[in-house]
Protein backbone atom coordinates (compact mmCIF):
# COMPACT_ATOMS: atom_id res chain seq x y z
CA UNK A 1 0.00 0.00 0.00
CA UNK A 2 1.28 3.34 -0.75
CA UNK A 3 1.87 6.33 1.54
CA UNK A 4 -0.85 8.31 0.18
CA UNK A 5 -3.11 5.17 0.76
CA UNK A 6 -2.10 4.32 3.67
CA UNK A 7 -2.23 8.38 4.72
CA UNK A 8 -5.90 8.38 3.25
CA UNK A 9 -6.84 5.50 5.82
CA UNK A 10 -5.56 6.67 8.81
CA UNK A 11 -7.37 9.81 8.63
CA UNK A 12 -10.47 7.71 7.58
CA UNK A 13 -10.00 5.55 11.19
CA UNK A 14 -9.67 8.81 12.79
CA UNK A 15 -12.37 10.55 11.66
CA UNK A 16 -14.73 7.08 11.85
CA UNK A 17 -13.57 6.89 15.55
CA UNK A 18 -14.38 10.31 16.15
CA UNK A 19 -18.06 10.39 14.53
CA UNK A 20 -18.78 6.80 16.34
CA UNK A 21 -17.48 8.58 19.89
CA UNK A 22 -20.06 11.64 19.33
CA UNK A 23 -22.70 9.44 18.50
CA UNK A 24 -22.29 7.34 21.51
CA UNK A 25 -22.39 10.12 23.80
CA UNK A 26 -25.40 12.01 22.04
CA UNK A 27 -27.18 8.47 22.08
CA UNK A 28 -26.43 7.58 25.89
CA UNK A 29 -27.25 11.32 26.48
CA UNK A 30 -30.55 11.30 25.11
CA UNK A 31 -31.61 7.88 26.40
CA UNK A 32 -30.45 8.89 30.09
CA UNK A 33 -32.43 12.21 29.95
CA UNK A 34 -35.52 10.25 27.79
CA UNK A 35 -35.38 7.57 31.09
CA UNK A 36 -35.29 10.32 33.81
CA UNK A 37 -38.09 12.09 32.18
CA UNK A 38 -40.16 9.04 32.48
CA UNK A 39 -38.88 8.39 35.77
CA UNK A 40 -39.77 11.78 37.18
CA UNK A 41 -43.40 11.15 35.61
CA UNK A 42 -43.58 8.18 37.49
CA UNK A 43 -42.27 9.53 40.69
CA UNK A 44 -44.98 12.64 40.78
CA UNK A 45 -47.46 9.95 39.63
CA UNK A 46 -47.42 7.43 42.05
CA UNK A 47 -48.56 9.77 45.02
CA UNK A 48 -52.45 10.23 43.83
CA UNK A 49 -53.01 6.01 43.35
CA UNK A 50 -51.23 5.43 46.99
CA UNK A 51 -53.43 7.88 48.25
CA UNK A 52 -56.29 5.69 46.00
CA UNK A 53 -55.44 2.55 47.43
CA UNK A 54 -54.95 3.41 50.76
CA UNK A 55 -52.17 5.80 51.61
CA UNK A 56 -48.49 6.28 50.91
CA UNK A 57 -45.99 5.62 53.44
CA UNK A 58 -44.37 2.02 54.35
CA UNK A 59 -44.39 1.42 58.04
CA UNK A 60 -40.79 2.53 58.89
CA UNK A 61 -42.71 5.98 58.32
CA UNK A 62 -41.34 6.60 55.20
CA UNK A 63 -44.22 8.76 54.33
CA UNK A 64 -43.70 11.43 57.48
CA UNK A 65 -41.27 14.05 57.09
CA UNK A 66 -38.05 13.79 58.54
CA UNK A 67 -37.82 14.00 62.91
CA UNK A 68 -41.60 14.03 63.30
CA UNK A 69 -43.67 10.85 64.46
CA UNK A 70 -46.18 9.28 62.65
CA UNK A 71 -48.87 7.30 64.04
CA UNK A 72 -49.30 3.59 63.32
CA UNK A 73 -50.55 2.75 60.22
CA UNK A 74 -53.99 0.74 60.73
CA UNK A 75 -54.13 -2.76 59.83
CA UNK A 76 -55.68 -4.50 56.77
CA UNK A 77 -58.79 -4.77 58.49
CA UNK A 78 -59.16 -1.36 60.37
CA UNK A 79 -58.38 0.69 57.07
CA UNK A 80 -60.95 2.14 55.07
CA UNK A 81 -62.01 0.10 52.38
CA UNK A 82 -60.68 1.21 48.91
CA UNK A 83 -62.13 1.55 45.55
CA UNK A 84 -62.41 -1.45 44.15
CA UNK A 85 -63.35 -2.96 40.53
CA UNK A 86 -63.05 -2.05 36.92
CA UNK A 87 -64.13 2.14 37.18
CA UNK A 88 -61.25 2.03 39.62
CA UNK A 89 -59.13 0.97 37.05
CA UNK A 90 -59.99 3.33 34.44
CA UNK A 91 -60.32 6.11 36.71
CA UNK A 92 -56.29 5.90 37.96
CA UNK A 93 -54.81 4.78 34.63
CA UNK A 94 -56.62 7.98 33.24
CA UNK A 95 -55.22 10.39 36.23
CA UNK A 96 -51.61 8.35 35.04
CA UNK A 97 -52.27 8.36 31.40
CA UNK A 98 -54.17 5.85 29.24
CA UNK A 99 -50.62 3.93 28.61
CA UNK A 100 -49.99 3.69 31.86
CA UNK A 101 -50.20 0.41 33.88
CA UNK A 102 -50.84 0.10 37.10
CA UNK A 103 -50.93 -3.47 39.76
CA UNK A 104 -51.09 -3.96 43.49
CA UNK A 105 -49.20 -6.69 44.38
CA UNK A 106 -48.65 -8.43 47.67
CA UNK A 107 -45.00 -8.90 49.44
CA UNK A 108 -45.32 -12.47 47.97
CA UNK A 109 -45.42 -11.34 44.50
CA UNK A 110 -49.26 -12.22 43.77
CA UNK A 111 -51.55 -10.03 42.46
CA UNK A 112 -53.47 -8.29 45.33
CA UNK A 113 -57.55 -9.48 44.56
CA UNK A 114 -60.18 -7.10 43.16
CA UNK A 115 -60.11 -4.83 46.31
CA UNK A 116 -57.15 -3.47 44.46
CA UNK A 117 -56.60 -2.48 41.31
CA UNK A 118 -54.83 -3.82 37.79
CA UNK A 119 -54.91 -2.98 34.50
CA UNK A 120 -53.17 -2.87 31.08
CA UNK A 121 -51.96 -0.87 28.23
CA UNK A 122 -53.57 -0.06 25.41
CA UNK A 123 -51.01 0.35 22.18
CA UNK A 124 -52.33 0.42 18.44
CA UNK A 125 -55.45 -1.49 19.47
CA UNK A 126 -53.65 -4.39 21.01
CA UNK A 127 -53.14 -5.18 24.76
CA UNK A 128 -49.52 -5.36 26.15
CA UNK A 129 -48.30 -5.86 29.82
CA UNK A 130 -45.20 -5.93 31.43
CA UNK A 131 -43.34 -9.13 31.81
CA UNK A 132 -42.65 -8.45 35.27
CA UNK A 133 -40.42 -10.83 37.62
CA UNK A 134 -42.37 -13.22 40.06
CA UNK A 135 -40.64 -11.76 43.18
CA UNK A 136 -39.70 -7.76 42.92
CA UNK A 137 -36.81 -6.84 45.32
CA UNK A 138 -34.14 -4.38 45.88
CA UNK A 139 -36.40 -1.74 46.68
CA UNK A 140 -34.00 1.09 48.48
CA UNK A 141 -34.93 4.54 50.01
CA UNK A 142 -35.47 7.32 47.37
CA UNK A 143 -36.94 10.65 47.14
CA UNK A 144 -36.86 13.33 49.84
CA UNK A 145 -39.01 11.31 52.17
CA UNK A 146 -36.68 7.89 51.89
CA UNK A 147 -39.58 5.82 50.50
CA UNK A 148 -38.54 2.47 49.59
CA UNK A 149 -38.56 2.23 45.44
CA UNK A 150 -37.02 0.70 42.54
CA UNK A 151 -37.04 1.39 39.03
CA UNK A 152 -36.29 -0.92 36.45
CA UNK A 153 -36.41 -1.80 32.16
CA UNK A 154 -38.50 -5.01 31.23
CA UNK A 155 -40.07 -6.27 28.07
CA UNK A 156 -43.50 -7.22 27.18
CA UNK A 157 -45.66 -10.56 27.81
CA UNK A 158 -45.97 -10.36 24.75
CA UNK A 159 -43.96 -11.12 21.67
CA UNK A 160 -43.40 -7.70 19.94
CA UNK A 161 -44.57 -5.66 22.67
CA UNK A 162 -42.85 -2.34 23.60
CA UNK A 163 -40.05 -2.30 26.51
CA UNK A 164 -41.93 -0.89 29.79
CA UNK A 165 -40.35 1.54 32.10
CA UNK A 166 -41.36 0.23 35.96
CA UNK A 167 -41.40 1.65 38.82
CA UNK A 168 -42.05 -0.17 41.93
CA UNK A 169 -42.70 1.12 45.58
CA UNK A 170 -43.58 -0.15 48.94
CA UNK A 171 -47.20 0.58 50.22
CA UNK A 172 -48.10 1.47 54.24
CA UNK A 173 -50.27 -2.21 54.20
CA UNK A 174 -46.92 -3.86 52.56
CA UNK A 175 -48.06 -4.25 49.06
CA UNK A 176 -46.03 -2.83 46.27
CA UNK A 177 -47.09 -0.39 43.79
CA UNK A 178 -46.23 -1.27 40.49
CA UNK A 179 -46.42 1.04 37.86
CA UNK A 180 -45.08 1.26 34.29
CA UNK A 181 -44.75 3.33 31.18
CA UNK A 182 -44.17 1.86 28.04
CA UNK A 183 -41.05 3.03 25.99
CA UNK A 184 -42.44 2.86 22.18
CA UNK A 185 -42.64 6.25 21.25
CA UNK A 186 -38.45 7.03 23.56
CA UNK A 187 -37.43 3.55 21.50
CA UNK A 188 -38.73 5.20 18.02
CA UNK A 189 -36.91 8.45 19.01
CA UNK A 190 -33.97 6.65 20.05
CA UNK A 191 -34.65 4.63 16.80
CA UNK A 192 -34.57 8.27 14.67
CA UNK A 193 -31.49 9.09 16.56
CA UNK A 194 -29.46 5.92 15.14
CA UNK A 195 -30.66 6.50 11.85
CA UNK A 196 -29.95 10.42 11.61
CA UNK A 197 -26.34 9.52 13.83
CA UNK A 198 -25.79 6.94 10.86
CA UNK A 199 -26.86 9.14 8.06
CA UNK A 200 -24.87 11.70 9.52
CA UNK A 201 -21.88 9.85 10.28
CA UNK A 202 -21.69 8.09 6.85
CA UNK A 203 -21.68 11.95 5.12
CA UNK A 204 -19.18 13.10 7.07
CA UNK A 205 -17.01 10.52 6.79
CA UNK A 206 -17.77 10.56 3.33
CA UNK A 207 -16.43 14.39 3.10
CA UNK A 208 -13.40 13.85 5.60
CA UNK A 209 -12.09 10.86 3.52
CA UNK A 210 -12.69 13.78 -0.24
CA UNK A 211 -10.87 16.37 2.11
CA UNK A 212 -8.49 13.91 3.45
CA UNK A 213 -7.44 12.80 0.35
CA UNK A 214 -7.06 16.24 -0.89
CA UNK A 215 -4.96 17.53 1.62
CA UNK A 216 -2.57 14.55 1.45
CA UNK A 217 -2.23 15.00 -2.01
CA UNK A 218 -1.21 18.72 -1.06
CA UNK A 219 0.89 17.61 1.30
CA UNK A 220 2.67 15.01 -0.56
CA UNK A 221 3.27 17.19 -2.93
CA UNK A 222 6.91 17.87 -2.36
CA UNK A 223 7.98 14.05 -2.17
CA UNK A 224 6.03 13.58 -5.58
CA UNK A 225 8.37 16.93 -6.79
CA UNK A 226 11.08 14.14 -5.04
CA UNK A 227 9.86 11.27 -6.61
CA UNK A 228 10.24 12.92 -10.35
CA UNK A 229 13.82 14.02 -9.60
CA UNK A 230 15.03 10.86 -8.02
CA UNK A 231 13.80 9.44 -11.30
CA UNK A 232 15.42 11.75 -13.15
CA UNK A 233 18.77 11.13 -11.11
CA UNK A 234 18.38 7.24 -12.15
CA UNK A 235 18.24 8.52 -15.64
CA UNK A 236 21.69 9.33 -15.14
CA UNK A 237 21.09 13.04 -14.81
CA UNK A 238 23.11 14.00 -11.64
CA UNK A 239 22.27 17.88 -12.32
CA UNK A 240 18.80 17.86 -11.22
CA UNK A 241 18.21 19.30 -7.39
CA UNK A 242 15.18 18.51 -5.77
CA UNK A 243 13.18 21.59 -5.21
CA UNK A 244 11.88 23.34 -1.77
CA UNK A 245 15.03 22.98 0.26
CA UNK A 246 14.18 26.49 2.09
CA UNK A 247 10.61 25.14 3.57
CA UNK A 248 11.16 24.62 7.05
CA UNK A 249 9.27 21.76 6.92
CA UNK A 250 10.39 18.02 7.51
CA UNK A 251 10.56 17.72 3.48
CA UNK A 252 12.27 20.87 3.01
CA UNK A 253 15.09 19.17 5.54
CA UNK A 254 14.70 16.06 3.37
CA UNK A 255 15.27 17.88 0.38
CA UNK A 256 18.44 19.71 1.33
CA UNK A 257 19.85 16.55 3.03
CA UNK A 258 19.52 14.95 -0.83
CA UNK A 259 20.45 17.83 -2.78
CA UNK A 260 23.89 17.84 -0.39
CA UNK A 261 24.25 14.27 -1.33
CA UNK A 262 23.79 14.79 -5.03
CA UNK A 263 26.24 17.13 -4.90
CA UNK A 264 28.83 14.82 -2.96
CA UNK A 265 27.60 12.24 -5.57
CA UNK A 266 28.00 14.52 -8.43
CA UNK A 267 31.16 15.75 -7.64
CA UNK A 268 32.54 12.23 -6.85
CA UNK A 269 31.35 11.17 -10.30
CA UNK A 270 32.87 14.14 -11.54
CA UNK A 271 36.48 13.17 -9.80
CA UNK A 272 36.15 9.76 -10.97
CA UNK A 273 35.99 11.01 -14.41
CA UNK A 274 38.60 12.97 -14.42
CA UNK A 275 40.63 10.60 -12.46
CA UNK A 276 39.47 7.91 -15.37
CA UNK A 277 40.58 10.60 -17.86
CA UNK A 278 44.28 11.43 -16.86
CA UNK A 279 44.81 7.41 -16.35
CA UNK A 280 43.57 7.42 -19.65
CA UNK A 281 46.03 10.01 -21.11
CA UNK A 282 48.50 8.37 -18.85
CA UNK A 283 48.24 5.57 -20.38
CA UNK A 284 48.35 6.88 -23.75
CA UNK A 285 51.11 8.93 -22.41
CA UNK A 286 53.30 5.88 -21.11
CA UNK A 287 52.20 3.68 -24.24
CA UNK A 288 53.53 6.76 -26.26
CA UNK A 289 56.18 7.50 -23.94
CA UNK A 290 57.50 3.32 -24.29
CA UNK A 291 57.41 3.27 -28.46
CA UNK A 292 59.35 6.42 -28.34
CA UNK A 293 61.71 5.20 -25.44
CA UNK A 294 62.17 2.18 -27.46
CA UNK A 295 62.76 4.23 -31.17
CA UNK A 296 65.58 6.09 -29.51
CA UNK A 297 67.54 3.51 -28.41
CA UNK A 298 67.03 0.82 -31.19
CA UNK A 299 68.69 3.22 -33.54
CA UNK A 300 71.78 3.78 -30.86
CA UNK A 301 71.90 -0.34 -30.59
CA UNK A 302 71.35 -1.13 -33.46
CA UNK A 303 74.68 1.09 -34.88
CA UNK A 304 76.66 -0.45 -31.89
CA UNK A 305 75.72 -3.99 -33.12
CA UNK A 306 76.73 -2.96 -36.44
CA UNK A 307 80.36 -1.95 -35.36
CA UNK A 308 80.13 -5.26 -33.28
CA UNK A 309 80.27 -6.91 -36.49
CA UNK A 310 82.56 -5.17 -37.95
CA UNK A 311 84.77 -5.46 -34.76
CA UNK A 312 84.88 -9.33 -35.53
CA UNK A 313 86.56 -9.04 -38.58
CA UNK A 314 89.65 -6.57 -37.57
CA UNK A 315 92.16 -8.66 -39.56
CA UNK A 316 90.68 -7.07 -42.36
CA UNK A 317 90.33 -3.42 -41.08
CA UNK A 318 93.00 -0.79 -41.41
CA UNK A 319 94.32 1.04 -37.74
CA UNK A 320 91.81 3.89 -39.73
CA UNK A 321 88.63 1.71 -39.50
CA UNK A 322 89.00 0.60 -35.90
CA UNK A 323 89.70 3.93 -34.68
CA UNK A 324 86.41 4.81 -37.01
CA UNK A 325 84.45 2.13 -35.37
CA UNK A 326 85.18 2.29 -31.53
CA UNK A 327 84.69 5.94 -32.05
CA UNK A 328 81.23 5.79 -33.68
CA UNK A 329 80.96 2.61 -30.79
CA UNK A 330 81.66 5.62 -28.02
CA UNK A 331 79.32 8.18 -29.18
CA UNK A 332 76.23 5.62 -29.84
CA UNK A 333 77.20 4.14 -26.09
CA UNK A 334 77.48 8.11 -24.87
CA UNK A 335 73.89 8.61 -27.00
CA UNK A 336 72.24 6.18 -25.22
CA UNK A 337 73.81 6.82 -21.75
CA UNK A 338 72.24 10.28 -21.88
CA UNK A 339 68.87 9.03 -23.05
CA UNK A 340 69.10 6.42 -20.21
CA UNK A 341 69.80 9.30 -17.36
CA UNK A 342 66.77 11.70 -18.85
CA UNK A 343 64.71 8.42 -18.97
CA UNK A 344 65.76 7.88 -15.05
CA UNK A 345 65.52 11.92 -14.49
CA UNK A 346 61.40 11.66 -15.99
CA UNK A 347 61.44 8.98 -13.81
CA UNK A 348 61.92 10.29 -10.81
CA UNK A 349 59.69 13.36 -11.25
CA UNK A 350 56.99 11.44 -12.03
CA UNK A 351 57.23 10.15 -8.99
CA UNK A 352 56.08 13.50 -7.41
CA UNK A 353 59.20 13.46 -4.97
CA UNK A 354 59.30 16.85 -3.85
CA UNK A 355 62.33 18.76 -5.02
CA UNK A 356 65.25 20.23 -2.66
CA UNK A 357 64.37 23.72 -1.30
CA UNK A 358 66.22 27.00 -0.74
CA UNK A 359 66.64 30.09 -1.23
CA UNK A 360 68.36 31.13 -4.56
CA UNK A 361 69.12 34.22 -6.40
CA UNK A 362 68.02 33.76 -10.06
CA UNK A 363 69.77 36.13 -11.94
CA UNK A 364 73.34 34.59 -10.80
CA UNK A 365 71.31 31.51 -11.66
CA UNK A 366 70.82 32.22 -15.03
CA UNK A 367 74.51 34.33 -15.42
CA UNK A 368 76.05 31.03 -15.08
CA UNK A 369 73.66 29.73 -17.44
CA UNK A 370 74.35 31.94 -19.88
CA UNK A 371 78.08 31.67 -19.23
CA UNK A 372 78.25 28.39 -20.30
CA UNK A 373 76.14 28.64 -23.62
CA UNK A 374 78.60 31.04 -24.61
CA UNK A 375 81.28 28.81 -24.00
CA UNK A 376 79.16 25.45 -25.61
CA UNK A 377 78.21 27.48 -28.80
CA UNK A 378 79.82 30.72 -30.00
CA UNK A 379 78.19 30.94 -32.91
CA UNK A 380 74.89 31.98 -30.95
CA UNK A 381 75.04 35.01 -28.72
CA UNK A 382 73.63 35.27 -25.60
CA UNK A 383 72.75 37.64 -23.29
CA UNK A 384 70.97 38.37 -19.72
CA UNK A 385 68.83 41.07 -18.89
CA UNK A 386 67.50 41.75 -15.06
CA UNK A 387 66.78 44.96 -13.39
CA UNK A 388 66.23 43.68 -9.73
CA UNK A 389 67.63 40.41 -7.54
CA UNK A 390 64.82 37.60 -7.77
CA UNK A 391 64.75 35.03 -4.90
CA UNK A 392 62.81 31.42 -5.34
CA UNK A 393 62.59 28.11 -3.47
CA UNK A 394 63.95 25.64 -5.38
CA UNK A 395 66.60 23.37 -5.95
CA UNK A 396 69.44 25.20 -8.01
CA UNK A 397 70.84 22.13 -9.46
CA UNK A 398 67.07 21.00 -10.98
CA UNK A 399 66.60 24.94 -11.69
CA UNK A 400 69.73 25.40 -13.58
CA UNK A 401 69.27 22.57 -15.51
CA UNK A 402 65.58 24.02 -16.85
CA UNK A 403 67.96 27.75 -18.14
CA UNK A 404 69.98 25.34 -19.78
CA UNK A 405 67.87 22.97 -21.57
CA UNK A 406 65.99 26.02 -22.79
CA UNK A 407 69.26 27.97 -24.52
CA UNK A 408 70.40 23.94 -25.97
CA UNK A 409 67.01 23.82 -27.61
CA UNK A 410 67.76 26.92 -28.93
CA UNK A 411 71.31 25.91 -29.87
CA UNK A 412 69.68 22.37 -31.51
CA UNK A 413 67.11 24.21 -33.63
CA UNK A 414 68.20 27.53 -34.72
CA UNK A 415 70.79 28.54 -37.29
CA UNK A 416 73.77 29.66 -36.50
CA UNK A 417 74.09 33.67 -35.80
CA UNK A 418 70.83 33.33 -33.75
CA UNK A 419 70.94 35.30 -30.76
CA UNK A 420 69.08 34.42 -27.42
CA UNK A 421 67.86 36.70 -24.32
CA UNK A 422 66.97 35.28 -20.78
CA UNK A 423 65.26 38.05 -18.79
CA UNK A 424 64.79 37.40 -15.26
CA UNK A 425 62.29 39.82 -13.65
CA UNK A 426 59.98 39.99 -10.39
CA UNK A 427 55.86 39.94 -11.44
CA UNK A 428 53.84 40.58 -8.24
CA UNK A 429 54.38 37.33 -6.52
CA UNK A 430 55.85 35.64 -9.33
CA UNK A 431 59.28 35.28 -10.41
CA UNK A 432 59.90 35.33 -14.83
CA UNK A 433 62.51 33.48 -16.09
CA UNK A 434 61.99 34.30 -19.84
CA UNK A 435 64.35 32.83 -22.61
CA UNK A 436 63.55 34.11 -26.49
CA UNK A 437 65.64 33.75 -29.74
CA UNK A 438 65.00 35.29 -33.12
CA UNK A 439 65.61 32.45 -35.44
CA UNK A 440 62.76 30.73 -37.39
CA UNK A 441 60.23 30.39 -34.54
CA UNK A 442 57.34 28.40 -33.86
CA UNK A 443 53.66 27.51 -35.24
CA UNK A 444 50.64 27.17 -32.81
CA UNK A 445 50.58 23.31 -33.16
CA UNK A 446 54.41 23.22 -31.94
CA UNK A 447 54.06 25.93 -29.48
CA UNK A 448 50.65 23.46 -28.26
CA UNK A 449 53.47 20.22 -28.06
CA UNK A 450 56.71 21.46 -27.39
CA UNK A 451 56.92 20.23 -24.22
CA UNK A 452 55.85 16.51 -24.61
CA UNK A 453 58.49 14.04 -24.57
CA UNK A 454 59.92 13.04 -27.42
CA UNK A 455 58.70 15.56 -29.53
CA UNK A 456 60.77 17.10 -32.41
CA UNK A 457 59.07 20.55 -33.99
CA UNK A 458 59.17 20.92 -37.85
CA UNK A 459 61.51 19.58 -39.96
CA UNK A 460 62.11 22.98 -41.06
CA UNK A 461 63.83 24.23 -37.93
CA UNK A 462 67.12 23.27 -38.73
CA UNK A 463 69.28 21.44 -36.43
CA UNK A 464 72.73 20.77 -36.20
CA UNK A 465 72.87 17.27 -34.52
CA UNK A 466 70.15 14.93 -33.49
CA UNK A 467 68.19 14.79 -30.08
CA UNK A 468 65.75 12.52 -28.25
CA UNK A 469 63.09 15.33 -27.49
CA UNK A 470 63.36 15.23 -23.88
CA UNK A 471 65.20 18.22 -23.20
CA UNK A 472 61.89 20.03 -23.31
CA UNK A 473 59.86 17.78 -21.36
CA UNK A 474 62.67 17.60 -18.68
CA UNK A 475 62.17 21.37 -18.30
CA UNK A 476 58.83 21.59 -17.67
CA UNK A 477 58.71 18.65 -15.30
CA UNK A 478 60.95 20.61 -13.32
CA UNK A 479 59.04 23.82 -13.21
CA UNK A 480 56.01 22.06 -12.08
CA UNK A 481 57.67 20.30 -9.33
CA UNK A 482 58.81 23.43 -7.95
CA UNK A 483 54.89 24.28 -8.16
CA UNK A 484 55.62 26.51 -11.21
CA UNK A 485 54.10 27.12 -15.24
CA UNK A 486 55.93 27.07 -18.64
CA UNK A 487 54.46 28.06 -21.73
CA UNK A 488 55.71 28.19 -25.32
CA UNK A 489 54.97 31.07 -27.59
CA UNK A 490 55.75 32.61 -30.84
CA UNK A 491 57.79 35.92 -30.34
CA UNK A 492 56.42 38.80 -31.85
CA UNK A 493 58.88 39.65 -35.06
CA UNK A 494 59.75 35.81 -35.38
CA UNK A 495 61.68 33.74 -33.05
CA UNK A 496 60.24 31.46 -29.88
CA UNK A 497 59.80 33.02 -26.60
CA UNK A 498 60.06 30.27 -23.35
CA UNK A 499 58.83 31.22 -20.25
CA UNK A 500 58.88 29.91 -16.73
CA UNK A 501 57.07 31.45 -13.51
CA UNK A 502 57.52 30.32 -10.02
CA UNK A 503 56.35 31.51 -6.96
CA UNK A 504 58.63 34.23 -5.53
CA UNK A 505 60.44 33.92 -2.32
CA UNK A 506 58.09 35.55 0.13
CA UNK A 507 61.29 36.23 2.36
CA UNK A 508 63.11 37.77 -0.34
CA UNK A 509 64.95 40.99 0.97
CA UNK A 510 64.32 44.29 -1.02
CA UNK A 511 68.14 45.10 -0.77
CA UNK A 512 70.46 44.67 -3.94
CA UNK A 513 73.72 42.52 -2.95
CA UNK A 514 76.74 44.02 -4.62
CA UNK A 515 76.43 45.09 -8.10
CA UNK A 516 73.77 43.25 -9.23
CA UNK A 517 71.13 45.02 -11.26
CA UNK A 518 73.91 48.10 -12.00
CA UNK A 519 75.87 45.82 -14.74
CA UNK A 520 76.71 48.10 -18.12
CA UNK A 521 75.86 45.75 -20.92
CA UNK A 522 79.14 44.85 -22.20
CA UNK A 523 79.83 44.86 -25.83
CA UNK A 524 80.21 41.62 -27.74
CA UNK A 525 83.88 40.11 -27.97
CA UNK A 526 86.08 39.18 -30.71
CA UNK A 527 84.14 35.30 -31.52
CA UNK A 528 80.58 37.39 -31.35
CA UNK A 529 79.49 36.02 -28.23
CA UNK A 530 77.93 38.66 -26.54
CA UNK A 531 78.43 39.52 -22.24
CA UNK A 532 76.18 39.47 -19.67
CA UNK A 533 74.25 42.87 -19.57
CA UNK A 534 71.83 44.35 -17.16
CA UNK A 535 69.94 47.41 -17.96
CA UNK A 536 67.64 49.90 -16.69
CA UNK A 537 65.30 47.45 -17.53
CA UNK A 538 63.98 44.47 -19.01
CA UNK A 539 64.03 44.06 -22.77
CA UNK A 540 67.17 46.49 -23.46
CA UNK A 541 69.49 45.70 -25.68
CA UNK A 542 73.46 45.53 -24.80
Amino acid sequence: MSLRARLLVAVAAVALLALVAADFATYTALRTFLYNHIDSSLESAHRPVEAELGGAGTGNGGGAPPGTTQAPAPSREQSAAPPTGTAFCQEAAMSLGPETFVEVRAASGAVVSSDRCSASVQLGGKTYAPALPKTITGLVPMGPQHEPATYFTTGSTTSGGPAFRVRVSELTSGDLLVLAQPLNSTQSTLSQLVDIELAVTGGALLVAVVIGWWLVRLGLAPLRRVEVTAEAITGGDLAHRVPGESARTEVGRVARALNVMLERIEQAFAERDETEAQLRASEERMRRFVADASHELRTPVTAVSAYAQLLERADQLSDEDRRRIMSGIAGETERMGQLVQDLLLLARLDEGRPPAREPLELVDLAAGAVETARMLGRGWPVRLEASEAVEVLGDPVALRQVIDNFLANVRSHTPEGTTATVRVRREGADAVIEVADDGPGLSADQAARVFERFYRADPSRARSHGGAGLGLAIAASIVEAHGGTVRASPAPGGGAVFTVRLPAYAGQSDERGGDEGDRAGEEPDADGAVGVATGPGPGSKG
